[in-house]
């Protein structure tokens, strides 16, 4: 049976790219999405199949990771893009906004890596990989909820790589550092290079799938060559 990757959080960035790359690599794909309606056309080009439901609930998580495992087999690589933000000045912000924020970014990430974690302990095998971003580790102003979504997650794949690898699991986090391009956010002709192309986020994503258990990384930061950091 070929490997397989479930892809949670997917739209037309950097889960779609990862997708398009693990799938030229002959994994079975699978893509989660609330909306699953417009995965249409990836999913036809990936040969993948698609899932709905809610990260922050575990009994539609759980339902997910049944439902791929009966469908391809167990997950060999399980890949969290998920977030959310609220915006705004701390003195303004709603505090259900901010709950929702964390819960998205935060707290659906324990969700789908613990599911992860179990499916794949008892084969002493598999990697988790998080998307994580700038905020996860420098706070901006007027981004508090995210900055706390990101550092909660970086925080959670950084306790799951040390617990995880000495049993066989490679847990990655990846600082996504400076904008990514896409067609509702194409790049400034006069700046040049100064977005990531998330073609090139999934090739990382795909060589630390494929790195060496001699030489495992638990963490890469990518950012445009021109980005300040």
């Amino acid at each position: 049976m070929s490997d397989n990757v479930l892809i949670f959080g997917v739209g037309g960035g950097i889960s779609a790219s990862v997708a398009r790359l693990f799938a030229k690599e002959d994994y079975k794909i699978g893509l989660v999405a609330r909306d699953t309606g417009k995965l249409e056309a990836l999913a036809a080009e990936t040969k993948a199949r698609c899932y709905s439901g809610n990260v922050t609930d575990s009994d539609d998580v759980a339902r997910i990771f049944k439902s791929f495992t009966d469908d391809a087999g167990s997950p060999d690589v399980v890949v969290y893009n998920p977030s959310a933000r609220a915006r705004g000045p701390i003195t303004d912000l709603d505090p259900e906004d901010v709950r929702h924020s964390l819960d998205v970014t935060a707290f659906g990430a324990f969700l789908v890596g613990q599911a992860a974690a179990q499916a794949m302990v008892p084969r002493k095998a598999g990697a988790i990989l998080f998307t994580g971003a700038s905020a996860g580790v420098k706070g901006y102003p007027q981004s508090a909820p995210f900055a706390m979504g990101k550092f909660a997650l970086r925080g959670l794949a950084q306790s799951m790589a040390r617990e995880l690898h000495p049993q066989g699991i490679h847990v990655g986090h990846f600082v996504i550092d400076g904008g990514v391009k896409s067609d509702q956010r194409p790049e400034d002709p006069a700046k040049p290079g100064s977005f990531l192309d998330p073609d090139a986020i999934a090739e990382t994503y795909l060589q630390f799938v494929q790195q060496p258990r001699s030489a495992w990384a638990w963490e890469i930061e990518l950012r445009p060559w021109v980005e300040n950091f």
